[in-house]
């Protein structure tokens, strides 16, 4: 009972108990051996061919299913480095400074970086 009574009073301050989720949800990135991941620790690309059109991504189809983007989040907000770009198919996809994030289908487990200069335009982002 007293515990009911300090979280009511607590609430009834502004005190409440939000959670994290209850917020907005950032980027879902982080830097680990240098190199920008996703949060399961998946290393992340970017692809040259989406230089020549800023906010936008050329790898649409078969590309896209080999290089996957990177998913936004229905509460997902951009904030700093990271911004938000709408696919052709209408999904929404996270850039960084402008460039679009993909994961790569064969990578298999954290540390994976199999796609690191495929065919010369794919990347990972060094930190």
């Amino acid at each position: 009972m007293r515990k009911l009574l300090l979280m009511l009073a607590l609430a009834s301050l502004g005190c409440g108990f939000a959670s994290e989720s209850a917020r907005a949800a950032g980027p879902p990135v982080k830097a680990m051996d240098g190199v920008l991941v996703n949060a399961e620790g998946m290393t992340l690309y970017t692809y040259d061919k989406d230089r020549d059109m800023p906010g936008k991504s050329v790898c649409n189809d078969q590309c896209a299913e080999n290089w996957p983007p990177l998913p936004v989040a229905e509460d997902g907000s951009a904030e700093g480095d990271y911004s938000i770009i709408m696919r052709d198919d209408g999904s929404k996809q996270w850039a960084y400074r402008g460039q679009p994030l993909y994961l790569y289908k064969k990578d298999m487990k954290q540390g994976d970086m199999m796609g690191d200069e495929a065919l010369n335009v794919w990347h990972v982002i060094k930190q």
